[in-house]
């Protein structure tokens, strides 16, 4: 699987998106987006950011989405020419003036099943363990500016949960496969090439409770 990283769009505007599997555009190429605008004709960037797709790889967008002035940290999905979802950030954290979205986002990209995380989700181990139970192939996350806690993150979760991690975040993009490696490019487009597998062990564990009424073992 080939996934093309766009952290920015390049100066003349993105008109074409790489040759690859999957294409990640950071925040900064969408922007914000205002639904009552997209409704009503007066912009067109989600159609625009979908058409991209019609004869190219399927696409994720991180973006502002606005809907009547209710903002929300979101990722906009398309494949085939056709817009598939908006995935918004499910963790507002200390007051910041946003809402906060209700869904995990997981989509089947490519044929794989992809699935994503959007700036805070990050710090909430439970939706990225949820997205692996659920088949996830490949975690996209996405950040508007990157720290230093979020390539340590992303390698944690490629190793803890078994699924290839790649991060577009600020001017940079990230990889991190299963067995805990990563790699990082700060170049304008960046391809990596992931290997998505099904790597399981059998775990046992003891838990007190649940017993039957026949039961006898002390």
């Amino acid at each position: 699987m080939n996934i093309c990283v766009v952290p920015r769009p390049p100066s003349g505007g993105l008109n074409k998106l790489p040759e690859c599997d999957l294409a990640i555009l950071g925040f900064p190429c969408l922007a914000a987006v205002d639904f009552e605008s997209e409704l009503s004709g007066r912009t067109d960037k989600l159609g625009a950011f979908s058409r991209l797709t019609r004869n190219g790889p399927a696409a994720i967008a991180g973006c502002i989405t606005d809907s009547r002035g209710l903002r929300r940290r979101s990722a906009a999905v398309a494949e085939g020419g056709r817009l598939l979802g908006i995935t918004d950030m499910l963790h507002v954290v200390d007051g910041e003036n946003l809402k906060s979205g209700a869904y995990l986002g997981l989509y089947r990209l490519s044929g794989y099943k992809v699935g994503l995380c959007i700036e805070n989700d990050m710090h909430f181990p439970e939706d990225i363990k949820s997205l692996s139970l659920c088949g996830c192939n490949l975690l996209v996350l996405l950040r508007e500016n990157s720290d230093c806690m979020s390539p340590l993150l992303a390698r944690a979760y490629a190793y803890l949960f078994g699924m290839p991690a790649v991060l577009c975040a600020s001017n940079c993009a990230y990889f991190a496969d299963i067995t805990g490696s990563i790699v990082t490019s700060t170049s304008p487009v960046t391809l990596f090439s992931a290997q998505p597998r099904n790597a399981y062990h059998v775990v046992t564990t003891r838990r007190r409770g649940l017993a039957s009424e026949e039961c006898t073992d002390y």
